[in-house]
């Protein structure tokens, strides 16, 4: 049963924080949002799996005083019964672990070692992510008396106020050494290397985005670990101030926070990461509040009248989703992406883009892709998208990638002449822009599927009109054309 509470942490862009209560079972049916932004809900919609794995921090976290209780091992089952990966994020070392938690084969991967040790439960396999402890350094604590003291592949842990030895030695002998806490006790590791950098290399190596995981934890080591995955827990008995850094706080402690968690995960999956870090930011409305766009919503209309800034807006969105870390594809009709940064051109003007290189490159979070199609005759091109659209769609719904899809010259790559089934659209296209200049010519059925329109030009509102006369909207009232430089924002399902 899902917990009828829970308390969340949210930040602004000032960095201050707010926290208010809200149930779960009522955020699963109406989740909050922040102006102007819209989510809508799994009961509103159905979506394709967003929410692709579990990261959790082992002590104070998953586990109650070294030990998982039977419970909370159901509750793993249950989540990795959906498909989704588990992921251990500890700063034991693995004997240690293994020893503990009998139990450790049910996760897919393991950051040992506060970062530094990955291990595989499935094939038993070992990768050390940096060096060993400098002998001299091991070799002097032990002389100075510091006990107890463990040395692992990488970690050297002792516990406060033993710090005060080990900072005096890292100066002496001219280490790039880093003291890391954890509720008392104390890790030593190589400069730079953490759980976000252990939890990457865990990611990189599963072919998984940061973006697609949940993080969970409770102590001071758990700050950068939160921070890099798309949506950050702490746990009741968290420390506060790694509740200030997580996006929500669970009513339970240990154990029963996490399981509370994974009831949301597997009840609400995408609609449950509401947070800053998921949504892209477009401008500010009149007021000086934000308006973002979210890879949870639903598909994006950016249309205006031609040469009148719909590529440089669409530019500077893709822009956003970099620095971001949010993964992109454009299909890119006429080669007006061929110069984009940060991105591999698949095709040219006179090689038509390979399917194979496409979904290849795909197939690495960190890559992003443009599909030129100039080396395509131009009434093989809505064909050729056709084929394409169904498969990246299959991608998405077992990845969860690519975050946004971008789909220049719609009226030409879906075209109102071929609406019905030989296009086999997915029942939705979250996070997908359409950029036209005709919303008017687009496919109805794909026309449906836009929740947030984006208008250019003196004939913003005209554009708005002819999108819902397309699309079955009624018009809203009160539109204006935009002064020179804004863009009039509509987002259809909360009427703003």
């Amino acid at each position: 049963m899902v917990p009828t509470n829970a308390a969340w942490t949210r930040f602004g862009n000032s960095g201050c924080s707010s926290s208010f209560h809200a149930p779960w079972s009522a955020l699963a049916g109406r989740p909050e949002r922040h102006p102007g932004t819209t989510v809508m809900t799994l009961h509103e919609r159905s979506s394709p799996m967003y929410v692709l794995a579990l990261a959790t921090d082992y002590d104070g976290t998953l586990a109650d005083h070294g030990t998982v209780s039977d419970e909370a091992y159901r509750a793993l089952e249950r989540l990795k019964a959906t498909g989704r990966k588990l992921i251990m994020v500890t700063g034991r070392e693995l004997p240690d672990l293994k020893e503990v938690f009998p139990g450790l084969d049910i996760f897919d991967m393991v950051v040992a070692e506060n970062g530094a040790l990955l291990y595989t439960p499935s094939t038993r396999k070992e990768r050390v992510l940096s060096p060993a402890p400098p002998e001299e350094f091991v070799a002097r604590m032990k002389a100075a008396g510091v006990s107890p003291l463990s040395v692992g592949r990488s970690v050297v842990a002792v516990w406060e106020p033993s710090e005060k030895i080990a900072l005096e030695l890292i100066k002496e002998l001219g280490l790039e050494l880093e003291i890391i806490f954890n509720k008392g006790s104390v890790m030593i590791l190589p400069s730079g290397v953490n759980k976000a950098t252990g939890l990457a290399a865990a990611l990189e190596e599963m072919g998984l985005s940061a973006h697609n995981v949940i993080g969970v934890g409770d102590a001071e080591n758990d700050h950068a670990f939160l921070r890099c995955v798309g949506y950050g827990v702490a746990v009741d008995n968290a420390l506060e101030t790694l509740k200030k850094t997580a996006d929500r706080v669970t009513r339970g402690a240990r154990s029963a926070g996490v399981m509370e968690l994974i009831g949301a995960i597997m009840e609400m999956d995408a609609a449950l990461m509401d947070s800053e870090r998921q949504r892209v930011e477009v401008g500010v409305d009149g007021s000086g509040q934000p308006m973002s766009l979210s890879p949870q919503g639903g598909s994006v209309l950016l249309a205006g009248t031609s040469g009148i800034g719909k590529s440089t807006l669409a530019t500077a969105l893709i822009e956003r989703f970099v620095k971001a870390g949010f993964q992109f594809g454009v299909l890119d009709p006429e080669g007006d992406y061929e110069e984009l940064a940060d991105a591999v051109v698949i095709g040219d003007a006179d090689q038509a883009p390979s399917e194979r290189e496409v979904f290849d490159l795909l197939a690495r979070p960190s890559s992003n892709v443009v599909v030129n199609m100039l080396g395509l005759k131009t009434d093989e091109r809505p064909a050729f998208f056709a084929k394409l659209l169904p498969e990246l769609a299959g991608v998405r719904a077992r990845t969860g990638r690519p975050h946004w899809l971008v789909i220049d010259e719609a009226h030409h790559l879906l075209p109102a002449a071929r609406d019905g089934g030989s296009y086999a659209l997915p029942e939705e296209m979250p996070a997908t822009i359409l950029i036209t200049v005709h919303p008017d010519l687009v496919s109805a059925d794909m026309l449906k599927r836009v929740e947030t329109v984006m208008a250019l030009g003196p004939e913003a509102d005209m554009v708005i009109a002819r999108f819902c006369e397309a699309a079955g909207h009624d018009v809203p009232e009160g539109m204006e054309p935009p002064p020179k430089n804004e863009v009039l924002f509509w987002n259809r399902l909360s009427g703003e």
